[in-house]
């Protein structure tokens, strides 16, 4: 998920900016209703200023003077539409560039196959000093120069296994299996319910979480207690209870009980001619019928963050947990009382993601300074290690069921750490796009979602296993911004992705063997 999101009225968030003169990168600035034009201005600076940047914060003090004027409402609405315009114009540069994107890793595709695939094998030893003593010294000579050129092209090749290995034919057969939709907004993450309850949480840039049955489709819950957009939801692991954090610098714990006598409800012509490119086995959650029950209040407000919340996640045991924000700190709080046990320092810029071991008191922060720290509170007083290794923002770091770390990072690259070794990493994962928030099923298949549309699928070496359909009807538009495993047997789906256009996806991936 990147930092900063700027939204139209009713439109997903924008998907479009630049790093360089043939990128366009996408940003997004999660909104923050408690944050005043000079906050923005000042965090938007500190990240460097791209074209896009710039405009979203003049559309931003636009639309501050604008609600504070007396500008007639016909003239308010035609100036918001020409900001859709200009928005429209920006993604349609995007799409463009995605396109060109596709077609130069088509090329690199048949590029790498021609140079390792054409069968060539270096001589033996030995028969360099055959040919050297042939009658033809020419002829030798060039048979040589040949052996050592295809010796360099083989040590080359040895050098870059991992990359070639992704040419290789998957290892893994994946199929979309349902859309979830419903969100007026971009999507920031998913999450998948404890062992034994087929459901799945999202939350979204349109400042709701929704529990949605993976089955059926259905919104059994909408939670509508936070005041700006949620990027974070995670489920209790033993009870019916849900933690989100919040753009509106407070993060909250509610009751997530569900009733699954809800009626289904049918979808409306309406819906069907919004999402006319949606397959036939899309889930409709809109809201003009069979409204989803609303909850508003919370069990438990968590405050102390001076920024936008990004993550959240219960501790081991589910008696604390721990928040991540922009004001650079993690907070270690009592889930029952609310209060801050710890506030964790020592990041040099706004964190981005935090994330928690499935059985041991551990949690690791990422953040825009380019490290991830991994915070040890099985001793009375905690203990703290830096990982370095990437080069840009560390969009997200998580432990795996052998005790390594995966972290993804906007530097394109994916790595595997670890646990005690923080100089090197084990194995380098290099994409063409941001790495997004990924996820490891207990099995070791890492799932990395990208700023291009893409999910990649790899194993904790580095060997790339499969990438999952990416088309009209058979994906996301947008940037993929999350996913999350489910690993509970017999579910219709086992990974589940989210975006900025709007969807949750459930896919089916399994072993070739198994199909």
């Amino acid at each position: 998920m990147k930092h900063f999101e700027c939204t139209m009225p009713g439109e997903p968030p924008t998907s479009t900016g630049t790093k360089s003169t043939t990128k366009v990168k996408r940003i997004s600035i999660p909104r923050v209703q408690s944050s005043t034009d000079t906050e923005l201005q000042s965090q938007l600076s500190q990240s460097g200023s791209t074209p896009l940047q710039s405009m979203a914060l003049h559309y931003m003090s636009f639309r501050s003077d604008l609600e504070d004027s007396a500008i007639p409402s016909a003239v308010h609405s035609r100036l918001f539409d020409l900001f859709q315009q200009i928005y429209k114009e920006f993604e349609m540069v995007y799409l463009e560039n995605i396109g060109l994107q596709e077609k130069i890793d088509a090329l690199n595709e048949k590029l790498e196959r021609e140079c390792y695939g054409s069968g060539e094998r270096s001589l033996p030893p030995g028969d360099q000093a055959d040919y050297s003593d042939s009658k033809n010294p020419s002829k030798a000579k060039s048979v040589i120069n040949t052996a050592q050129k295809v010796k360099t092209s083989h040590k080359l090749k040895a050098q870059t296994s991992k990359i070639v290995s992704s040419f290789k034919n998957p290892t893994m057969n994946c199929s979309m299996q349902r859309q979830y939709i419903g969100h007026k907004d971009g999507v920031w993450e998913v999450s998948v319910g404890r062992p034994g309850q087929p459901i799945i949480a999202t939350a979204s840039a349109d400042h709701t979480a929704r529990v949605i049955a993976i089955e059926s489709g259905r919104c059994l819950l909408q939670y509508i207690g936070h005041n700006g957009s949620v990027n974070s939801v995670r489920f209790h692991p033993t009870i019916d209870l849900a933690l989100t954090a919040s753009g509106d610098c407070s993060a909250h714990i509610w009751q997530a009980a569900v009733n699954w006598d809800i009626p289904k409800r049918q979808s409306s012509s309406e819906d069907l001619s919004a999402i006319d490119r949606t397959p036939t086995n899309a889930s409709y959650l809109g809201d003009d019928q069979e409204e989803p029950p609303t909850l508003r209040t919370p069990v438990r407000e968590l405050l102390g963050h001076t920024g936008v919340v990004m993550a959240a996640d219960w501790l081991s045991g589910a008696e604390q947990l721990v928040t991540a924000s922009w004001d650079r700190t993690a907070n270690l709080y009592d889930a029952e009382t609310g209060e801050i046990i710890h506030t964790l320092c020592g990041h040099d810029q706004e964190l981005t993601h935090v994330s928690t071991h499935h059985a041991q008191r551990l949690c690791v922060t990422s953040s825009r300074d380019g490290t991830f720290r991994l915070w040890d509170f099985r001793e009375p007083i905690h203990s703290v290690s830096v990982f370095q290794g990437h080069t840009e923002a560390v969009t997200s770091a998580v432990f795996t069921r052998e005790d390594k770390i995966v972290s993804g990072s906007d530097d394109r690259s994916v790595k595997v750490w670890e646990l005690r070794n923080i100089r090197s990493p084990l194995a380098t994962i290099r994409g063409d796009s941001a790495a997004n928030r990924l996820a490891v099923s207990n099995n070791g298949i890492v799932a990395i979602p990208h700023d291009n549309r893409q999910i990649r699928l790899f194993d904790l070496s580095g060997q790339r296993l499969a990438r999952l359909p990416r088309t009209s009807r058979r994906g996301h538009r947008r940037m993929v911004c999350s996913v999350a495993w489910a690993e509970e047997a017999g579910s219709p789906c086992n990974l589940f992705s989210c975006g900025f256009d709007r969807l949750v996806i459930g896919w089916s991936v399994l072993p070739v063997k198994e199909i």
